[in-house]
């Protein structure tokens, strides 16, 4: 008689063992590891890789467990992920579905209990109330605990007097008929009556915890419910107590700062001033802005009244006072505040009707977790991601929404100082990220030669093309023109990194804007993106560090700095500030704002150094500025677009299917329009087709290029690793040394709007 069999792990146990899993009709069932340990069953090739390379993860907490015949059985959580498994046995496997359905029961409860608990843990009680209240949840622990070990006792005494009752009987098969026939009978039927005993025991030991657990749990539910609405109220609580101290120190900031700087000649005409405060002064300091904190950089102040008192026909004369340069160094202000609203107030009726609308976003759950957990540290590029994280949008058509607020680039063409267009372009620099606030969700890794092409030139003048030129790492080219005379040209290659409680994504490249009647050629790179609250909590956005928009012809230059968000700094959330200089460092005109909301401009009188030194030990710039004007606001989302995955109004016609596209526009691309129209898990199966034929593809075209090779650069090219993307070739894009940045980047090379106007494609290749 074989020996009897290991017990059953426990829930929270780990256990392990070896699965044939299936694979492909090709290798059909392979020998892998498998490990499950809280509530995730994980697998390897082999125990050596437990360590550093996990072949896939499933969550049970959401599984579906199902047993197929005598030694096979399906692990599946809803189509993403189905594991079709073999034991090497009936009661192997019968162990493997315990320890499973065990392991899914308590992954479910904790899961729940996650879910109640919100992100923090709760705050703890005070008073009596809360006294009796702890000591009540003791006593009742207590008990809970004893049963436990009732019910621990119980199992101990199972398995003893059953495996007591499991050699009798296995030597009762061996016993001859005779005189000692009667014993082992007796001996089997004492052991039998043990093993019914301890076996009612148990039974009611579990009859006795499961009563007292449900007693409890719902008195434990409305408890938990009133602690964590006691929370929300005072996150609430606190988040006003915060935004009121801001604002008072702002007052009082402004209180001890404005007098000083009205130490001027001006104000000392007036006569002796009250030594109650500047009730007095209403009908011109109320024009002046509060000086800004807490700014590294720089401090501006009002500048003297007396530069407010001139009319817009004297702003020449003001430039003659403080000898600036009419010429190059003077803003036309009528030409900034001839539109003091946002430039969305030119907006003309479109041509063609676009939709308003796509699906809402289905509500599935995911645990994000589960499947980060062993991605950090790595480049996120290279990991495949279900479609659950994404937005069904992709990286090309992300890119193309830079050109939300083209309007400030048409004001911009317009200008005829160099300083002024400054401003427009640091203005759609910081635009260019209004669209990203609420924007978590992932845009689709694009195929290598996939384009998307944004004609909007009945309709705004412009038109854009977009290319993926390079897959590891992933770079996009794009090119834009517009007929008010204007070009923006950038190639972005994005590397991120996953750091276990935030992602970080790195975008690297230049972006060229060049105006055709100035011929000024701007040039700026982007600033890191965050994605904070990866493990816990709600995800959340955040853009921060330092952008240099340089004119390469006049030598200008606009210093933009992103301050990144802390809930306990003074600043405005989200602050942007830039100071434009001219080629010698001379400041004219200092920019301040938020990269979600609105972008304003002041422009600089004077300037001097402060006495004191900062924190920094450096002494800081004061800037006496006139009164802010806006440049930029962000134009509101539509109706609903918290079931839209927060889109913009552009971005809800970006894949709006087009007529007479290219076969390898991203309009086309089959799993991002399954997952658009909520079919999420079919999107899951297309998108996995459609990346194994990319890898097959670039196989094949490594190998030709291999072939091609003679014999020493064959073996050269081995040793390096391979060809990779070095053998393909951008269809609407070459690669060049840029002449003014001295980057090797890809530049639009002609050709798309022809073919597309002609219908010839043949020549695109077959990604999709």
């Amino acid at each position: 008689m074989s020996e009897p069999k290991a017990p059953t792990p426990a829930p929270g146990d780990t256990y392990k063992g070896w699965l044939f899993k299936w694979t492909n009709y090709i290798k059909g069932y392979q020998r892998r590891w498998f490990v499950l340990s809280n509530g995730l069953l994980s697998y390897y090739r082999t125990q050596a890789e437990m360590g550093h390379t996990c072949r896939g993860t499933i969550n049970l907490a959401t599984a579906n467990i199902a047993v197929e015949d005598s030694c096979n059985f399906v692990i599946s959580n809803g189509g993403t992920q189905t594991y079709h498994l073999k034991a090497s046995s009936e009661v192997e496997r019968q162990r493997w579905i315990t320890a499973l359905e065990l392991a899914k029961a308590k992954a479910f409860r904790m899961q729940a209990e996650s879910d109640d608990s919100g992100d923090d843990s709760t705050p703890p009680a005070t008073g009596q109330g809360a006294g009796s209240r702890n000591s009540e949840v003791q006593s009742t622990l207590r008990t809970l605990g004893s049963k436990v070990e009732d019910l621990s006792t119980c199992n101990d005494l199972i398995a003893k007097h059953g495996s007591a009752l499991q050699r009798s009987l296995s030597e009762l098969e061996g016993v001859r008929l005779g005189g000692e026939t009667s014993e082992k009978i007796r001996q089997v039927t004492e052991r039998a009556t043990l093993f019914r005993i301890t076996s009612n025991a148990m039974i009611n030991a579990c009859r006795d915890f499961l009563a007292l657990a449900q007693t409890h749990s719902k008195r434990w539910q409305k408890a938990l419910q009133a602690e964590r609405e006691q929370r929300v109220r005072l996150e609430e609580t606190l988040e006003q107590l915060a935004k009121q101290h801001n604002h008072l120190e702002r007052a009082f900031r402004g209180a001890t700062v404005l007098p000083a700087s009205q130490s001027n000649p001006a104000i000392d005409s007036k006569g002796p001033v009250s030594g109650k405060g500047d009730a007095s002064d209403e009908d011109e300091e109320n024009e002046f802005f509060d000086a800004c904190e807490d700014v590294q950089e720089f401090i501006t102040v009002p500048a003297d009244p007396k530069y407010h008192r001139r009319s817009g026909s004297n702003v020449s004369g003001i430039s003659s006072e403080l000898g600036m340069d009419d010429g190059t160094t003077s803003l036309d202000e009528q030409s900034l505040a001839s539109n003091p609203e946002s430039p969305q107030s030119q907006e003309l009726v479109p041509v063609r009707k676009r939709r308003t609308r796509i699906p809402d976003k289905p509500n599935y759950s995911l645990n994000l977790w589960s499947i980060m957990k062993n991605c950090i540290g790595k480049e996120l590029s290279k990991i495949p991601m279900p479609v659950n994280f994404n937005e069904p949008l992709s990286m090309l058509q992300r890119l193309s929404e830079d050109l939300e607020y083209y309007e400030l680039l048409d004001r911009a063409a317009k200008c005829q100082s160099s300083l002024e267009q400054m401003c427009y372009v640091a203005a759609f620099t910081v635009s260019s990220y209004s669209t990203t606030v609420h924007r978590t969700g992932k845009p689709f890794n694009p195929l290598l030669g996939e384009t998307f092409e944004l004609d909007r030139v009945q309709e705004s003048g412009y038109r854009s093309l977009c290319e993926q030129v390079s897959h590891h790492p992933p770079a996009a080219a794009h090119h834009a023109i517009s007929e008010r005379g204007w070009t923006l040209r950038q190639e972005i290659a994005l590397a991120s990194k996953f750091r276990g409680k935030y992602l970080s994504i790195m975008p690297l490249g230049s972006i060229h804007c060049i105006f055709e009647k100035s011929t000024n050629h701007y040039t700026w790179k982007k600033v890191t993106t965050t994605v904070h609250n990866i493990i816990v909590g709600k995800l959340w956005i955040d853009q921060s560090g330092e952008i240099d928009v340089v004119n390469h012809k006049t030598g200008d230059r606009c210093h933009l700095k992103f301050a990144p968000y802390s809930y306990f700094s003074r600043d405005v959330a989200r602050k942007v500030t830039g100071v434009v200089t001219d080629k010698d460092g001379k400041a004219h005109y200092v920019l301040s704002g938020t990269w979600d909301e609105k972008m304003e401009y002041s422009r600089v009188m004077q300037s001097s150094r402060r006495g004191e030194n900062g924190a920094d030990g450096r002494q800081k710039t004061v800037y006496q500025t006139l009164k802010a004007k806006e440049l930029w606001r962000k134009t509101p989302l539509p109706e609903g677009a918290e079931n839209m995955y927060y889109f913009s109004t552009l971005a809800l016609t970006l894949n709006e299917l087009e007529e007479g596209v290219a076969p390898t526009d991203s309009r086309r691309r089959p799993d991002q329009r399954l997952m658009e129209q909520g079919r999420w898990e079919e999107a899951n199966a297309e998108k996995q087709r459609l990346e194994e034929k990319q890898r097959t593809v670039r196989r094949e075209r490594e190998r030709e290029a291999n072939r091609a090779a003679s014999p020493s650069e064959e073996g050269k090219e081995s040793a390096d690793g391979g060809g990779h993307q070095d053998n393909y070739k951008s269809m609407w894009f070459e690669q060049l040394v840029d002449p003014v940045t001295g980057e090797p980047t890809h530049i639009y090379k002609g050709g798309y709007w022809e073919a597309k106007e002609q219908g010839n494609w043949d020549s695109c290749p077959d990604i999709f």
